[in-house]
């Protein structure tokens, strides 16, 4: 049985970070949790501090990030 683990704007900002913990995760030692909110906060903290990045690509990033993975059920 997974642990439940709900990712905050703080763990999911860095991107490093939110990769390592996507990717914990998609092994099934964890499963993790976030809300809309969460993901506004982080995005909307992302674009203040990286102009460079663009909305597209931060819907890109949480769109696949809230996509259903094959083996969650």
């Amino acid at each position: 049985m997974a642990f439940v683990v709900v990712d905050d704007a703080a763990v999911l900002y860095p991107a490093p970070l939110r990769d390592l913990l996507l990717r914990v995760a998609r092994t099934g030692l964890v499963r993790a949790h976030w809300t809309e909110q969460i993901l506004d906060e982080c995005s909307r903290n992302i674009l203040a501090n990286r102009p460079d990045l663009s909305v597209v690509f931060l819907a890109r990033t949480r769109e696949l990030m809230t996509k259903p993975s094959p083996t969650s059920s």
